[in-house]
């Protein structure tokens, strides 16, 4: 049983946690007792608490030799391309670790946080494709329309492999940090306390809210941002795991900021295959934020939650429900 059928079925947990107190006990200890432990385990408010704060403390200890390694990277020509994956695969591991205490304190497999799936390499392999199809298909669309000019390649030879893996790595690993943390341990735990769409609805408004600061961002931009997090929710409530949306996350990015070389809210990548320029007004074209500043994101969006929505069987979600 992982993490989110347990969230459904507490029985066991509420014959250990909701019986009365034992007589001679305190009332008070027990109230005490209370206010930490429900009938699933701790509470999911004082759990969030605990998972942000060895997050927080992990960051804190680790800043220091991280920033030292990836400054001599980038003093290395040979390494330096790669300093967005090595920067994104410490903030995975990071999560990582978090979420294996909390899983420790909780009693549950440290996968059990959305990465059980025995159909786990066809539905990532699925999201990858996918991932790459559906930006393909958006900035061909923006071509076509004539608000996305191409200005030939960008990288030739040794050079255009070489930026194809290190970005391909980067976005892999930025994918599985981002899942992993709003997706996996805060969405099954937040799920325990005010259920699985407003804990989705809630953690999809802050993944939007992480891209604010971003440089060339824009409303639509940020409102993609937002439903790509319920499009990954999404996934995952039909699924029960985030291997598709881990790869659609990774095949998206990577075809933005690699393959097609156009801005990923509002950054361009060192090293795309393509050069492309947004042109005409900035609702069409998305401008200095990229496709996903596009008024196009909005169907193609919609058109992957219907493709979603087929593939796997509602039935398999009524499950949540219960």
């Amino acid at each position: 049983m992982n993490a989110f059928d347990r969230q459904v079925d507490g029985k066991a947990d509420s014959e250990n946690f909701d019986r009365k107190p034992a007589p001679g006990s305190s009332s008070s200890t027990w109230t005490l007792r209370s206010s930490f432990v429900g009938p699933q385990g701790v509470r999911s408010g004082w759990s969030m608490l605990i998972f942000t704060v060895i997050l927080g403390v992990e960051v804190l200890v680790t800043r220091v030799p991280v920033n030292l390694l990836l400054h001599s990277m980038k003093l290395n020509p040979s390494l330096e391309a790669w300093n967005p994956a090595v920067a994104a695969g410490i903030l995975a591991l990071l999560v990582l670790v978090a979420t294996a205490i909390m899983a420790k304190i909780e009693g549950r497999p440290v996968l059990s946080y959305g990465f059980i799936d025995k159909r786990r390499l066809a539905r990532f392999v699925l999201g990858i494709v996918g991932g790459i199809a559906a930006l393909s298909a958006l900035v061909l669309a923006l071509k076509m329309s004539g608000w996305l000019i191409f200005d030939g390649r960008a990288l030739h030879g040794k050079s255009a492999w070489s930026y194809g893996l290190q970005w391909g790595v980067a976005f892999l690993l930025t994918a599985l940090f981002e899942e992993s943390l709003l997706r996996g341990y805060l969405q099954s735990t937040l799920t325990r306390g005010v259920g699985f769409w407003w804990a989705a609805v809630l953690l999809s408004l802050a993944f939007g809210a992480t891209h604010l600061p971003n440089h060339g961002e824009s409303p639509i931009g940020i409102l993609s941002v937002v439903g790509a997090g319920l499009l990954f929710s999404l996934s995952l409530w039909l699924t029960k795991s985030l291997y598709w949306a881990v790869g659609l996350h990774a095949g998206w990015d990577w075809s933005q900021s690699y393959l097609y070389g156009v801005a990923d809210s509002g950054q361009v990548a060192r090293g795309h295959l393509f050069a492309t320029h947004p042109s005409g007004g900035l609702i069409w074209s998305g401008g200095p934020t990229g496709p996903e500043g596009s008024i196009y994101v909005i169907p193609t969006m919609a058109i992957i939650a219907l493709g979603l929505w087929i593939a796997w069987s509602p039935r398999r979600a009524r499950s949540w429900s219960r």
